[in-house]
This record gives C-alpha cells, structure tokens and sequence, in this order.
C-alpha cells in the first residue's frame, strides 16, 4: 500500500465575525495590491508551520486531541498592523504569557511526534494574522503599508480550540478542531 504523505499546519482561528472582517481586508489586498496568497487559508495565528505527515492521521489528531484537553481557553488581543518587510503585512497579535505558552508547549509535544521546524527553532514566535505576503511586489508592499501602518484595529476573544489544516491542492481547509478543556 503507497504511503499518503498531505501537508498540514495548526493554528488558533478566530470567531467567524473577526474571520469575515480579516477576509474582507485580505481581498482589499487581493484587489488593490494583487495580493492574494493570503486567501488560500481561513484567517488564522499560526502555531506550527506547515510540516509534511506520512504517518496514520488518527495518531496526530489523538495527539493533538490529548494535548488540548490539557488547555484552558486562552484570551487573544488583535491589535493594528505590522509588517515583516518587504513582502508581508498582517494583523498584529499581542504576545501575552498564555499564547506564548501554547505554542512552546505545542511546538514541544509536535516534537514528541517527529514534527520540527528548523526556523522556529532559530526564530522567536511572532504571532500575526497574514493579509498579505509572498505575491506582494515590494512596490505593492510599499504602497500598502503606508495606508496600513497607523490604521487602527482592535478585537479580542477567546481561543477555545486548536485547528488542524490541510493542504487541498491550492487551498488550506479545517480538517480538524481541538476543543481545550472547558476548566484546568
């Protein structure tokens, strides 16, 4: 029997209300700046980049399951833009103790299974929410962030759960959801 190696990534998805606002900045960005690699994915905070999983899928969501039952919802702040120039901008996210504890405890058990980023491991975790990056002309990006930059934005709500994304051909779609535990 072939092995059936698909490519997935784990991340926090906001309310659907805070999805549509974000997805609506994302196809300004898709029609005024020809930037639309940001809407082949819900929006979303990443917490492990995207790996490859060659192994049965029922093992990484009881994994994943396991370790979010172990989890309390966490509060998340969006707050204005930021930029990693010259290709992306995104909405910012407030590091707070609880977010950066998710991920490192994410990241920490995605090991225990054979998941490793090599740059995560070099790189400090940046949480963001993506509204345009890759196919952005630096002269694009330029543009951009000057209307972008001072712009004001501000959400909060509470993660309840870890989703799970797969890679469908040229889109990311929910696979699975991760409900944390309700009282730790």
């Amino acid at each position: 029997m072939a092995q059936i190696t698909n490519r997935y990534f784990i991340a926090l998805l906001p309310p659907l209300e805070i999805q549509t606002f974000v997805r609506d900045i994302q196809q300004h960005f898709a029609e005024s700046y020809s930037s639309r690699g940001a809407l082949r994915s819900p929006p979303h905070i990443t917490l492990q980049p995207p790996f490859f999983w060659t192994d049965d899928i029922k093992r990484l969501e009881n994994h994943l399951n396991n370790f979010a039952q172990g989890r309390s919802p966490i509060p998340i702040a969006l707050d204005g833009f930021g930029a990693f120039s010259p290709r992306v901008i995104y909405v910012d996210v407030r590091k707070s103790l609880e977010l950066l504890e998710l991920q490192a405890g994410l990241m920490a058990q995605c090991e225990l299974v054979g998941i490793i980023d090599p740059v995560s491991k070099t790189r400090p975790f940046a949480p963001h929410m993506t509204v345009a990056f890759r196919d952005l002309t630096r002269q694009n990006f330029k543009a951009a962030w000057a209307q972008f930059q001072q712009q004001q934005l501000y959400f909060e709500f509470t993660a309840t759960d870890l989703t799970l994304l797969l890679h469908k051909g040229k889109q990311w779609n929910i696979h699975a959801i991760f409900p944390f535990a309700a009282n730790n």
